[in-house]
């Protein structure tokens, strides 16, 4: 009788698998460690992001304030000490550089850039030394502000500009009083200092 062999293959030696094994593990640890890295760092700019928008949002109504501050020192009451300063055809307490430490009824107090940048690009406000008005230094309006707390840093200030008034029946009528608008440009604090939002408006007194 004769006999037929058929050929075979070998199987792949216990050690060969194993390893093949190991190095599929690895890899995949690999891609985990990687997704597990991409979505700590999406979560932490997410907080980064989410803490500047509510620093932000701190100090824009932090310069809001300021404007309703700003709006009773040239209304009143509660502002003995400045109340002829913004009288309809007042200009003299309007000095340029807005005033100085030496005269503080006049603190923040602009007369308007005839040429050039306007006032309120000039003052450096986020300067602690700048002739600015702080919120109450007139109206005698409290405002919570300090290093301690989810609050501003500082107190936010404001400029005044007395900016002639151009409507009718103010300067342009014949034999009528000279008249002013008054250019309000605040600056509100974050909890951070470096955190800052300008606002501005223009007031018509009546």
């Amino acid at each position: 009788m004769q006999r037929i062999h058929f050929p075979c293959r070998k199987p792949p030696a216990p050690g060969h698998q194993e390893g093949m094994a190991l190095l599929v593990v690895l890899l995949l640890l690999v891609v985990v460690m990687i997704l597990g890295l991409s979505s700590s760092q999406i979560a932490l700019l997410s907080e980064r992001s989410a803490r500047g928008d509510r620093d932000y949002q701190i100090a824009w109504q932090s310069a809001e304030a300021a404007l309703v501050d700003a709006q009773f020192d040239i209304e009143g009451p509660g502002t003995a000490q400045r109340a002829a300063v913004f009288a309809p055809n007042n200009l003299l307490d309007f000095i340029d550089g807005c005033g100085a430490a030496s005269e503080p009824v006049r603190r923040g107090l602009c007369l308007p850039s005839a040429i050039g940048k306007p006032v309120w690009l000039t003052v450096d406000l986020a300067d602690l030394h700048a002739p600015v008005t702080q919120f109450g230094d007139f109206t005698q309006r409290a405002f919570d502000a300090g290093s301690a707390g989810l609050k501003p840093a500082y107190k936010p200030r404001y400029i005044i500009e007395a900016v002639p008034d151009t409507q009718l029946f103010s300067d342009k009528s014949i034999g009528a009083d000279k008249r002013f608008v008054y250019r309000v440009t605040a600056l509100g604090f974050g909890p951070r200092d470096t955190v800052q939002a300008v606002v501005q408006m223009i007031f018509r007194k009546d």
